[in-house]
């Protein structure tokens, strides 16, 4: 995997494990329990450079691509995977959807302050009723003039009670496919966070039910023509899914770290259990599991950066890589015993974490559905 890493990439990567190392590790368990994002993170993550990792630079971006993106993710992850899942929907839901699928205009009045953290964006898809089936929602815009009106619900909203600005899919004709997108400032009236949701793990990355009642929309915020959203949604999931693989690199290697090093400091029976068949045997497979799946991560990085549909291969990654760091989290409660039980050591934070990354972005089942069907595309 050398290929993958340039100096630029070596530096960035080191740049982003000393920020979390400095301003999310330390307060992880705090973020966790009071269920919020550190104070002014956006603003700090802007300053690093990286809310814009994957765009132009004319929008303010780095335009450094998805291996760049899946490394800054892993090591936001390490340190603590919810604000990960909040940069995630941010710089990949909102701002890098944007930059593919929006007018120059629509770029240029957005995107320079997401980049710099002044604004804080996410996307809404999921709807109460729609959740795999993503073009089965049922929010409806219908156009008045020169305004379209928005009615309907979105579920499990990443960013939803703390954002800005949201890109938003809605029904806008009678076909299944018949979606549209559009750029939605929480100030316009008919949009309301109806509740924020308490999770079981990322419970540090605020997510909510966004409402829009007689939502007024300007004609300017739809991105791209009525009914053009299937196409650039699917290709977008690609991204977020490797992503979401990403952050489950990170999980399972802060898993493995922490299993290592208690299990050389922890003594039973005169010497450490690391010297104990059953624990050393856990901790290489967390190792095994671990660098497979990084290898799959990087590979589905590398097609997407090559400018190829990615649905296989970032469904492959992302299915192993949550897997993975799910067993990896479980195992590492096992390695730890009572203490990986308790909230005093992290890896009972980490595994609930984990768990949500085999849900979002497609479900672990669905995604194996999405591999089968390219083979079978494939094969005709």
């Amino acid at each position: 995997m050398k290929h993958y890493f340039s100096a630029e990439m070596k530096e960035l990567t080191e740049t982003v494990r000393a920020f979390a190392a400095k301003e999310l590790a330390p307060h992880a368990d705090e973020l966790d329990r009071e269920e919020r994002l550190a104070p002014g993170i956006f603003k700090k993550l802007g300053d690093l450079g990286i809310l814009g990792i994957t765009i132009p630079e004319e929008f303010g971006g780095a335009n450094l691509g998805a291996k760049a993106m899946v490394s800054v993710m892993e090591e936001l992850s390490y340190a603590e995977p919810g604000t990960c899942l909040s940069y995630l929907a941010h710089s990949l839901l909102f701002v890098h959807n944007l930059a593919q699928n929006g007018s120059k205009e629509q770029c240029d009045r957005y995107l320079p302050r997401c980049v710099t953290g002044e604004l804080v964006s996410g996307m809404a898809m999921t709807e109460p009723g729609a959740g795999s089936d993503a073009v089965g929602m049922a929010t409806r815009a219908v156009r008045e003039g020169d305004y379209y009106v928005l009615n309907g619900t979105k579920m499990f909203i990443t960013n939803g009670p703390i954002g800005d600005v949201f890109l938003v899919y809605a029904r806008t004709g009678e076909g299944r496919q018949d979606l549209t997108t559009f750029i939605v400032e929480s100030g316009f009236p008919g949009f309301s966070v109806s509740k924020k949701l308490s999770k079981m793990g990322m419970r540090s990355s605020p997510t909510g039910e966004l409402v829009f009642r007689n939502c007024r929309i300007p004609v300017q915020n739809r991105v791209g023509e009525e009914g053009s959203t299937v196409k650039h949604m699917m290709k977008n999931l690609d991204i977020e899914r490797v992503g979401l693989a990403a952050m489950s690199l990170g999980i399972a290697r802060a898993c493995l770290d922490h299993s290592l090093k208690y299990a050389q400091e922890r003594n039973q029976f005169g010497e450490s259990i690391v010297n104990f068949q059953a624990i050393s045997e856990k901790i290489s497979n967390m190792y095994i599991g671990y660098r497979a799946a990084r290898a799959l991560v990087y590979e589905a990085a590398h097609v997407v950066d090559e400018g190829r549909r990615a649905n296989q291969e970032a469904a492959a990654a992302k299915v192993f890589a949550s897997e993975m760091a799910t067993k990896v989290a479980l195992d590492a409660i096992q390695v730890l015993g009572g203490y990986g039980y308790i909230r005093e050591f992290p890896v009972e934070r980490l595994m609930r974490d984990a768990k949500l990354l085999e849900i979002g972005g497609g479900t672990s089942e669905i995604l194996r559905s999405v591999i089968i069907k390219e083979f079978v595309r494939k094969t005709r």
